[in-house]
C-alpha cells in the first residue's frame, strides 16, 4: 500500500501467534478486528474520552502494519499478529463490549497521522503500569480523561502537538502493492515511479545505489542500474528486473530506512506517492492513457476474434467499454467494462504475446514493442522507429531525419518531439504506444499509400485462450 494514499481495508488477516509460529491465520472484517482488540486491550468502564483515544491508537497501529505491508513484505501471508509482544491483543472468537462496539462503528474510518505526512502513525502504546513505553499509556489515558482532556488532547499529550486525525477515510479492498507483472527497462507507469522514489531514498542510506536522475515513471537505464546494485547489496539475483521478491525487499528496506513502522517515522509526503498516470480508466474519461488502452485493444481485437476492436480516439466511450468487457469475458475477469489492475495486466500480457509473434519480418509495419522508448534507450525497436522517422522526414522536412543507429540520443528525441508537435501529440520526446502508433501510421501511409498497420490485417485470429 506504500504506493498510494491510505484507506480502510475491508478485511484484515491475523496470525494467531508469534510471526514464525505454525499458528493458523484468520481473516475477519476490519471493524470486527478493531472491536475484538479494543475489547481485549481496554476496559469498557473507562471514561469515553479515554476509550475514544485508545480506539484511535488501536486503529492507526493496525493501519500502519497494513500500509507498510510490514509482514507481507517479509514473506508472511498475514497482516498482523495476535500477540502484544509484536502487535496488539486479538482473541479469536471473543465477544465485544457493547459500548466499545458502538464507538468502533463510529470511529473505524478515522486514524492518526503526523501533519504533512500521509501514512497512519505507528501509534505505539502500552498499559502504563506493568509495561511503559514512549507512546500512549492506556491507564494514563484514563487519568487524562478524568482530568477533562478530550480524545484529541489525550493523543497530543502522548504523540505530540503535530498530529491530526483523518476522518472518513474510504473503505476499499486491500490489494498487494506488487504490480502483478515484472518491471524492467522500458516499463512505465505509477509503479515504476514509486520504485524510483523508493530507490532514491534507500540510496541515502546505501550510497552504492546510484541516484535515478528522473523519477518520472519510465524505467530507464539509470533505474536498471539502481535495481542491479540494490539486488547486489541485498543478495538477490542481479537481473535489473523487479520481480515480486525484489519489489517486496525494496518495500521492506524503504519502510525501514524511513522508520515508517516506528513512532519517530520520517514520514511519507504526498508528492512521494502522487499518481502521475491515470491507470484506472472507465467510461467518460479522455486522456492519452485511454488512447494507449485503445491501441492495445485494437491489436488484441485483430488477433482474438472474441475481443471487440476499438478506434483509437482517446475518449472512453461505449465502444471502448464494450471492448473492455469482451476482453474481460475472454480472459475470465469480472465484466465491469473498467480498466482495473487485473484487466490492465492481462491486456499487457495478451498484447506482449502478440507483439512477440508479429515481427518486422512478417509484417510491413511493426507493432509497438510494449516498452517505452526515451533518450538513453537502445535496441532494435529504436532502430525501427528511426527508420520510420527518416522516411517521414522526406515529406515533413520540419521533422529531423535521424541515423538508424538503434540508440535513442538527443537528435532522435528532437525528431520525436517535432513529430509529436506536427501531429497534435503531447511533445514529450518519449515514445509510448500512442506516439508509436501515429509514427507507424504516417510511415505506412507514405510508404505504401494506405494504412497498413499490422493489427488491421493480421491474416489470422486466435479464437480461444
Amino acid at each position: 500500500m506504500l504506493t498510494g494514499t491510505p484507506f480502510i481495508p475491508e478485511t484484515i488477516t491475523v496470525h494467531l501467534g508469534d510471526p514464525d509460529s505454525d499458528a493458523p491465520n484468520v481473516t475477519v472484517d476490519y471493524p470486527s478486528y478493531l472491536k475484538n482488540v479494543a475489547s481485549s486491550e481496554i476496559f469498557p468502564t473507562w471514561p469515553e474520552s479515554a476509550l475514544r483515544a485508545n480506539i484511535y491508537a488501536i486503529n492507526s497501529f493496525a493501519l500502519n502494519r497494513i500500509y507498510t505491508e510490514w509482514y507481507r513484505s517479509r514473506g508472511y501471508d498475514f497482516d498482523i499478529t495476535s500477540t502484544t509482544q509484536y502487535d496488539q491483543k486479538f482473541i479469536n472468537g471473543r465477544e465485544y463490549f457493547q459500548n466499545i462496539s458502538y464507538l468502533v462503528d463510529e470511529l473505524f474510518t478515522d486514524y492518526i497521522r503526523r501533519q504533512g505526512k500521509i501514512e497512519p502513525l505507528f501509534t505505539a502504546f502500552c498499559n502504563g503500569t506493568t509495561v511503559t513505553c514512549e507512546g500512549l499509556s492506556q491507564w494514563g489515558s484514563v487519568t487524562q480523561a478524568n482530568n477533562g482532556l478530550t480524545p484529541y488532547e489525550i493523543l497530543k499529550y502522548y504523540y505530540g502537538d503535530d498530529i491530526e486525525i483523518v476522518r472518513n477515510a474510504p473503505v476499499k479492498t486491500a490489494l498487494p502493492s506488487y504490480p502483478g507483472i515484472e518491471l524492467k527497462k522500458g516499463s512505465g507507469g505509477n509503479d515504476v515511479r514509486s520504485l524510483q522514489v523508493y530507490l532514491n531514498r534507500i540510496s541515502n542510506n546505501y550510497p552504492a545505489i546510484p541516484k535515478i536522475p528522473a523519477a518520472d515513471g519510465i524505467f530507464d537505464e539509470a533505474t536498471e542500474e539502481a535495481v542491479r546494485e540494490f539486488q547486489n547489496i541485498f543478495d538477490l539475483e542481479q537481473t535489473g528486473v523487479v520481480d515480486e521478491a525484489t519489489w517486496y525487499r525494496i518495500i521492506y528496506i524503504y519502510a525501514s530506512v524511513k522508520h515508517i513502522a516506528e513512532l519517530d517515522s520520517e514520514g511519507v509526503r504526498y508528492e512521494e506517492v502522487e499518481k502521475r498516470y491515470n491507470e484506472d480508466l472507465k467510461i467518460g474519461m479522455q486522456s492519452s492513457e485511454v488512447a494507449a488502452l485503445q491501441y492495445y485493444l485494437a491489436v488484441i481485437g485483430a488477433y482474438y476474434a472474441a475481443v471487440e476492436p476499438v478506434e483509437i480516439t482517446g475518449y472512453f466511450g461505449e465502444q471502448t467499454e464494450r471492448s473492455v468487457k469482451s476482453f474481460q469475458r475472454v480472459f475470465g475477469l469480472p465484466q465491469t467494462g473498467e480498466l482495473d489492475r487485473a484487466t490492465r495486466n492481462d491486456i499487457y500480457r495478451a498484447y506482449q504475446g502478440i507483439a512477440e509473434t508479429v515481427t518486422p519480418n512478417n509484417t510491413k509495419v511493426a507493432l509497438y514493442p510494449g516498452t517505452v522508448l526515451r533518450e538513453g534507450i537502445s535496441g532494435d525497436s529504436v532502430k525501427i522507429m528511426q527508420e520510420y522517422l527518416t522516411l517521414i522526414n522526406q515529406t515533413y522536412s520540419n521533422i529531423p531525419a535521424v541515423s538508424n543507429t538503434g540508440y535513442f540520443g538527443p537528435v532522435t528525441r528532437q525528431s520525436v518531439t517535432a513529430f509529436q508537435r506536427q501531429f497534435g501529440l503531447n511533445p514529450t520526446g518519449v515514445v509510448g504506444a500512442v506516439t508509436w502508433d501515429k509514427i507507424a501510421g504516417v510511415y505506412s501511409d507514405l510508404k505504401y499509400g494506405f494504412d497498413k498497420r499490422p493489427y488491421q490485417d493480421p491474416g489470422y485470429t486466435i479464437t480461444s485462450e
